[in-house]
């Protein structure tokens, strides 16, 4: 992965993320987080894909459930945050995928393997994003009440 500073002021700041063929974009995305500190920010990508995950939250279960995409896929849109649960960089994203039919597939995006690129954009917040467990939905969710300065 290569990345640059896009901006820098007054606790704003925006990245570049360029992921080269055969990274996984969802780790590599948290793990830039957790070195560059960031607790809030708002992410968005497009590129393609030789292979996808996608989960699809079933309320009745409780649980996401996975599909796995084996196949080249142009990435349309990638649309998410990152907040702080529980000391680390949590980053939640949803992703609309082409194929080669030109159908869509879409959902919760748990793993992406890099072909040939993908550009991220990265946009932090100088407000800190908490989650918080929901216990309806066993789901840990953005709390608006635990997400403020500082």
């Amino acid at each position: 992965m290569k990345s640059t500073l896009l901006y820098e002021e007054h606790g704003l700041r925006s990245f570049l993320l360029v992921l080269d063929t055969g990274e996984e974009a969802h780790s590599t995305i948290t793990a830039f987080a957790a070195e560059q500190h960031i607790t809030a920010a708002a992410l968005s990508a497009i590129g393609a894909a030789s292979s996808a995950t996608l989960g699809y939250f079933d309320p009745e279960s409780g649980t996401y459930l996975s599909t796995v995409f084996e196949e080249q896929m142009e990435l349309a849109s990638c649309l998410g945050d990152i907040a702080d649960d529980g000391g680390n960089p949590a980053v939640h994203a949803h992703a609309v995928f082409g194929r080669r039919d030109s159908s869509a597939v879409a959902g919760h995006l748990q793993k992406l393997h890099v072909f040939p690129t993908m550009e991220v954009v990265l946009t932090e917040s100088p407000a800190h994003l908490r989650k918080r467990l929901d216990a309806a939905t066993g789901l840990a969710l953005i709390d608006p009440g635990r997400s403020r300065d500082g």
